[in-house]
């Protein structure tokens, strides 16, 4: 199903309108937001951009968790593409959610965590396309996992997940104070996933880091263990942008006041408005 804050649903189906968007002038959405997976509540991650991107920032989204939406066609009608979500199902069960678990009488079927792809090859090309020809992408959190079975989508988003630890402590300190982007965005710490990626880029694309200062590591590219890793990143891709932002794996990560200076900074160079 798709829901629209600030702006009819250009795809049909229910409307999710804000306070803010009711009152605003009719205009088309300038993004899509497909949200969403096993570890990852969509109402969570709507909430969140309600109010970060479409009060604060000012940007109709049309939100969805339907990856089947999306389609060369489709992006045509918007300016960002946003991807909160890791483009896999569990068609085996979620075996690492299960924990102690009593089923009386046991359970006949085995969970094997296995999991698959949702977003398709050509569903990846067209976003490739789309985004060479202007549009820009803007990918979260853990949506780099996609970019392990997507070839073309691994070179727009520029990173392929290793993992992390539990939530805890760690400090997205700012290396490009000059950036659009993190203008004005001072080192920030939150309580959060710490996501370790294997960033393929250009260095000197790189906007922010992750550092626990308190010496906890988790393994590198090279498996190694690391207490810091690339965290926020931005380069113009054909005609095109990219921004990755890997924080954000609940509202107290999203909602922190330094990160959202940057959700909003982001909003403006994505649109190509600074």
């Amino acid at each position: 199903a798709i829901g629209t804050a600030g702006v009819a649903a250009p795809l049909g189906s229910v409307l999710q309108r804000n306070a803010k968007a009711q009152t605003a002038a009719s205009a088309p959405a300038k993004a899509f937001a497909l949200l969403g997976d096993e570890s990852h509540n969509p109402d969570m991650q709507r909430t969140a951009f309600q109010s970060t991107l479409v009060q604060d920032a000012g940007l109709p989204i049309d939100f969805s968790d339907e990856e089947k939406l999306l389609s060369y066609e489709m992006l045509q009608r918007y300016k960002i593409l946003i991807i909160f979500r890791n483009g896999t199902r569990h068609p085996g069960g979620y075996s690492h959610l299960t924990g102690n678990r009593v089923s009386v009488p046991p359970l006949q079927k085995t969970l094997n965590g296995a999991f698959v792809a949702t977003i398709t090859d050509e569903q990846c090309q067209a976003i490739k396309r789309w985004v060479q020809e202007g549009g820009s992408l803007w990918a979260w959190h853990n949506n780099s996992r996609l970019s392990l079975m997507r070839k073309d989508y691994r070179d727009v988003q520029g990173a392929t997940i290793i993992g992390h630890p539990p939530s805890r402590p760690y400090k997205v300190k700012i290396i490009n104070q000059d950036h659009p982007i993190t203008k004005g965005v001072k080192d920030f710490v939150i309580t959060d996933e710490q996501h370790f990626l294997v960033y393929e880029k250009d260095p000197k694309y790189v906007l922010a880091m992750s550092v626990n200062e308190d010496g906890l590591t988790y393994r590198d590219r090279d498996g190694k263990q690391s207490n810091t890793c690339e965290s926020v990143w931005a380069y113009d891709y054909g005609k095109g942008r990219v921004c990755m932002t890997a924080p954000g794996h609940d509202l107290f990560a999203l909602w922190n006041p330094e990160f959202e200076k940057m959700q909003k900074n982001a909003v403006k160079w994505l649109l190509r408005e600074t």
